[in-house]
């Protein structure tokens, strides 16, 4: 096949993936954001379980294709031997304070989209100009030569398994099987512990987040694998932006999509995996807001509003760059490679957000 024609099929099934995604998160209400502020703010923990178990679905799912030969999550970008620590921290810690003052994270901004949310494009917009430029604009150049510089060069990838292997001399098969089943099987324990997660339309919702995952690193890895391009006699992974194995995550694709749209009559500019899976989401969650009747057109109420939702935005597109990631592709794409780069990417995700929410609690409390 055309390595052309395998472009299209590639894009169409990761738009179709996606759609199911923005559907399934707007008919649940899945928020990242949303599941650390029911945290901090009211002690809730149903959408932070829904996360989780998002999460253990995805390393399930993940960690089997690579098992069994499918896909060769070592081609990814998550886990190369290269620990950059700092870009994790601080892109991961400015994505969350971003996605706090934006309302939601790159995901479910492209969810509210779909629902109506003139908000939303506007955070979406100044996303996707923050992430280009962090990309290859002037911010690429404070990434590269202040943040990415911090780095350790370990031994071998970064993955648990692969470490672990280096360290006990153990089988990185055996240690891969046995950290994914103890992580998954963990998170899910603590997610099905609640009975509020119990409802089927809770953890089922979660189950289908974390297969959209799962399906993106089969139509990345699996369908859109070519072990020898014709045109270049190298290893290929069709219409993807990174030229590496990928799923979904949704900062620095929004920036390509910018591309796409300023460069149309470039022809080596295409519909890639990562900005199908951008439309895909905003197409899946109109169509469940038209068909459930809940699509309504929002907007900004006064300019403090409008001024957050842009900050917010540049930082999410900053960071989600800078940490190679957002919630969805650090927190559970990149999670379910099992990389350490992503574990803290996560965690610095969440600690930035939850400390802008105290902030902005106390702000409110002292003004009133």
């Amino acid at each position: 096949m055309e390595s052309s024609a395998l472009a299209t099929q590639v894009a169409w099934a990761a738009f179709a993936l996606a759609f199911v995604f923005g559907a399934v998160a707007n008919r649940s209400g899945f928020c990242t954001m949303g599941a650390v502020s029911d945290v901090v703010n009211i002690g809730t923990w149903t959408r932070m379980r829904m996360w989780l178990f998002a999460i253990a679905v995805a390393v399930l799912g993940a960690q089997g294709l690579q098992l069994a030969g499918v896909v060769n999550l070592s081609k990814s970008i998550y886990v190369t031997p290269n620990f950059a620590w700092l870009a994790y921290i601080v892109g991961g810690a400015l994505f969350g304070i971003g996605m706090t003052l934006a309302s939601g994270c790159g995901s479910k901004t492209l969810v509210r989209i779909g629902g109506g949310s003139l908000k939303a494009v506007v955070v979406l917009v100044f996303l996707a100009i923050s992430s280009y430029m962090t990309l290859k604009g002037l911010f690429a150049v404070w990434r590269v030569a202040v943040l990415e510089s911090a780095a350790i060069a370990l031994p071998t990838q970064q993955d648990l398994p692969a470490l672990a292997a280096a360290a006990t001399g153990i089988d990185a098969s055996v240690l891969r099987l046995s950290l994914a089943g103890a992580i998954s099987l963990g998170l899910i324990a603590f997610a099905f512990a609640a009975e509020e997660f119990r409802a089927f339309g809770t953890w089922f919702a979660a189950l289908l987040i974390g297969l959209t995952v799962v399906g993106g690193w089969y139509v990345s890895g699996k369908l859109g694998y070519l072990a020898e391009d014709v045109n270049t006699l190298q290893e290929a992974f069709v219409a993807t932006n990174s030229g590496k194995l990928e799923s979904f995550s949704f900062v620095a694709p929004a920036g390509y999509a910018l591309e796409l749209l300023m460069l149309w009559s470039d022809k080596s500019k295409i519909v890639t995996f990562g900005i199908a899976g951008v439309l895909g989401v905003i197409a899946g969650s109109f169509a469940y807001a038209i068909a459930s009747r809940t699509f309504r057109i929002e907007s900004f109420r006064e300019s403090g509003d409008l001024i957050n939702h842009i900050v917010g935005g540049i930082l999410m597109g900053f960071g989600g760059v800078t940490a190679l990631g957002c919630t969805i592709g650090q927190g559970i794409t990149g999670i379910s490679t099992l990389a350490v780069g992503s574990i803290l990417t996560f965690f610095a995700i969440v600690g930035g957000a939850a400390t802008t929410m105290k902030l902005q609690y106390w702000r409110l409390l002292r003004a009133s």
